[in-house]
């Protein structure tokens, strides 16, 4: 059973993953570019790490759950990377949504290095409170042997774990997974808006709409003030695949300017990639 994991990035998602994994009893290497972050997961008994080539060094499995796909490259290959410092037969795991073809090149450089170094891509789920619960939904994709070895490690923060296929699948699985998410949200957040207009009480209409055949898991956990920080994003990615598969996605077009106006109505702030 795999006992020594190292968390690279200490987010919203990454802390409470490092939280759960050492109540289960693992060892937990952790890095985040901000000192904070590090000293934080210490205090909860991880072991701060000087870079993602430490954490490696440290670690059977390392769980790379950072923003974008230029910060899972720098972080795997960089100079003071995962790759440099990663043991033989050891495992790399990208919890981060990116596009499948950044986890199949991650993939692709691994097996060349030639240190029996595998990967899997494992995103994730349910937002921060099911991070929080250790109840994460896992889409995950990547050489089934070697992800039958890291389930018992997955199960200390996903309650629910999908093997979908190859290498890049479980990126597959979580854009389609956004593209739902995202659609559902601009439904439910016009239907209410509409309502309110019209006079009816949003949130006494919500809870009457969660028992019907409007109902779905963005009403049932609505949260006005919930802060939506991924979903430009997210709808890159899936407008990008569609259009390298020449595939029309008109609905997921409109969705992504939806989601815009949404976020540009409520505040929310863009987040940025670390260059």
């Amino acid at each position: 059973m795999v006992k020594r994991v190292g968390v690279i990035g200490l987010g919203k998602m990454g802390i409470p993953m490092t939280r759960h994994l050492l109540a289960k009893g693992h060892t937990v290497a952790a890095f985040d570019l901000r000192p904070e972050a590090v000293e934080r997961a210490a205090k909860l008994g991880g072991k701060p790490g000087q870079s993602p080539r430490a954490v490696a060094a440290e670690s059977e499995l390392v769980i790379v759950v950072v923003g974008f796909d230029n910060e899972v490259m720098d972080v795997t290959f960089g100079k003071d990377g995962v790759l440099a410092g990663a043991k033989p037969n050891s495992v790399i795991e990208v919890a981060s949504t990116v596009l499948p073809e950044t986890v199949k090149q991650i993939g692709a450089r691994a097996g060349a290095a030639g240190h029996g170094v595998s990967v899997l891509d494992i995103p994730l789920c349910r937002g921060e409170p099911a991070a929080e619960d250790g109840k994460l939904l896992m889409l995950a994709g990547g050489d089934a042997a070697v992800f039958e070895r890291c389930r018992p490690t997955f199960s200390a923060f996903a309650n629910d774990i999908f093997l979908l296929g190859g290498l890049g699948a479980g990126q597959v699985g979580k854009l389609v997974n956004n593209l739902l998410l995202w659609t559902c949200i601009c439904g439910n957040y016009e239907g209410l808006k509409l309502a309110q207009r019209m006079g009816v009480d949003a949130e006494v209409l919500r809870n009457a709409l969660v028992k019907s055949s409007a109902s779905n898991w963005a009403l049932q956990t609505w949260q006005q003030v919930r802060p939506m920080p991924w979903a430009e994003k997210d709808m890159a990615i899936v407008m990008q695949e569609a259009d390298r598969l020449r595939l029309p996605l008109p609905l997921a077009g409109i969705v992504r300017e939806v989601i815009k106006a949404i976020k540009i109505e409520k505040g929310d702030p863009i987040p940025v990639a670390r260059k």
